[in-house]
């Protein structure tokens, strides 16, 4: 059969930039909107190989318990994320943690136990705290403190976060603490995790500062200042999300974008060049030519594609390794706990062997995501410590997650409300070797100045750095598509 392309003419001179995007998760959605607010003129054309937009992102409603597929909240610190929801006029729909339930719990013996206040990810801000938690022996606490003496580093090569927590604050403190809290990030494992890569701000500060204890003490005291000088301090918590779900974010862009620029049910097979333009072909052989084509899908899928037009991109952006997670969610009636817990969540270390990577009580977290008088947990297993997991019947993973949930907080009786979503190879994993990684692709990128990729892959996993991602991508092709126009 002969396939017939959608667009096969060149545009005429002045006529508007023809430009593709794969994939309407929520960085190709932000690029979309990137496009539509620097270039009104400019077709887009959104391809989306599922039936509905967001990618990842999705929110269920069931027995009126709120249940959040993937991502619950994002991150206020990063700013692109907030940004576009007040743009969006989403504002209002923008909710804050409860305060009331700000604490975080680490499993030992499959208890649950208070994470020290004042740790942040990978360092202490308190001192005393580590001195009486539990989770620690004393010799433990003693290694923990001796990081204050502790030289800096002075190669400058990329070192695993493992290596970077165990040099600092002992083999103690990264299996029972700075591991679980990390797994519950990234989904990955600690001793392949690329510091540089994930979390940069710790490298920096043993390069400026030396001590990590002293740098976080150093940058507590600068927050509280500033805070102090605010007038009326910080609207949100550290974590925010939308009062009606995360999947109203996509499912704005997509109102704003344009719905009829949105093909769902259409996933990209394959693109070729054609002289300065883009081929892209669909699973089904149908054509379309387009000035410039952006990649917001998975790695594979894009790798794939572009196997022929760009085969040193398509070549490095294949090697991202991926780890998959399935996320349960159970609701109980709150008499049916009866070790109830005043905190958000907790996260369990790999020593444990169960499979669990954390918990969250998202109804602590958000009071409006269950009814009153009932409790909804969402529990993450898988990941690179248990990748088998995210491949059990439903039946089975249910189960051994109740069975863990049972013991943690004892409790009696069945979940009134249960469900699975599961994203096998969904989360990309930062490993040693990643900045030479991102630099190779960004030289091999260079060759094609109007292909464009986004996504989680690349620069962060959190929802503010995709759209961050999405605005970037789109930026290129529009720089690109303008200097070509002289």
């Amino acid at each position: 059969m002969t396939r017939q392309d959608e667009t096969a003419a060149p545009p005429p001179q002045g006529r508007a930039r023809r430009i593709a995007i794969f994939g309407a998760g929520i960085s190709g959605l932000a690029s979309a909107w990137r496009v539509r607010e620097r270039d009104p003129d400019a077709t887009i054309e959104i391809w989306e190989r599922n039936d509905r937009v967001g990618g990842v992102i999705g929110t269920r409603v069931r027995d009126g318990f709120l249940c959040e597929l993937s991502v619950d909240n994002f991150i206020t610190t990063v700013p692109e994320g907030v940004e576009l929801c007040k743009a969006l006029g989403l504002q209002d729909e923008l909710m804050s943690t409860n305060h009331r339930f700000r604490r975080t719990f680490v499993v030992r013996n499959r208890r649950l136990y208070p994470l020290p206040d004042g740790f942040m990810t990978m360092a202490p801000t308190k001192l005393y705290p580590m001195l009486t938690t539990p989770l620690l022996t004393p010799i433990g606490k003693l290694r923990c403190g001796l990081e204050l003496l502790l030289p800096r580093r002075r190669s400058e090569d990329e070192e695993s976060l493992a290596a970077f927590a165990q040099r600092r604050l002992g083999k103690e403190a990264f299996e029972r603490i700075i591991e679980p809290l990390v797994g519950g990030i990234y989904g990955g494992d600690a001793s392949k995790l690329s510091l540089q890569a994930t979390l940069p701000r710790f490298a920096e500060m043993e390069r400026k500062d030396r001590s990590l204890i002293w740098a976080m003490k150093k940058s507590q005291r600068s927050a509280k200042r500033i805070k102090r000088e605010e007038e009326s301090g910080a609207r949100y918590s550290f974590f925010i999300t939308l009062r009606s779900g995360m999947q109203t974010l996509p499912e704005r862009l997509a109102d704003v974008v344009g719905r009829e620029a949105i093909r769902t049910s259409r996933a990209v097979a394959k693109v070729e060049r054609v002289g300065d333009k883009w081929r892209a072909i669909d699973s089904q052989g149908r054509a379309a030519i387009f000035d410039a084509v952006l990649f917001a899908t998975d790695t594979a899928a894009a790798s794939e594609a572009l196997r022929d037009a760009a085969p040193e991109v398509a070549q490095l952006y294949g090697q991202t390794d991926r780890t998959g997670v399935a996320i349960v969610h159970l609701a109980y009636r709150e008499s049916q706990i009866r070790r109830p817990v005043q905190g958000m969540g907790f996260v369990v270390p790999t020593s444990e062997g169960n499979g669990v990577i954390a918990g969250s009580f998202s109804s602590h977290k958000y009071p409006t995501r269950a009814p009153a008088g009932t409790t909804l947990l969402r529990v993450f297993v898988g990941g690179a410590r248990a990748p088998e997991m995210v491949e059990l019947p439903e039946s089975e993973l249910i189960s051994r997650v109740e069975s863990e949930t049972r013991a943690l907080l004892d409790v009696s009786g069945d979940p009134i409300m249960v469900d699975v979503a599961r994203f096998p190879h969904a989360m990309p994993q930062y490993y040693v070797g990643r900045l030479a990684w991102r630099a190779d692709l960004s030289r091999a990128l260079s060759k094609y100045p109007t292909l464009a990729l986004a996504g989680s892959a690349l620069d962060g996993v959190g929802l503010p750095a995709c759209v961050k991602s999405g605005y970037d991508a789109a930026d290129r092709l529009l720089d690109a598509l303008r200097s070509y126009e002289g």
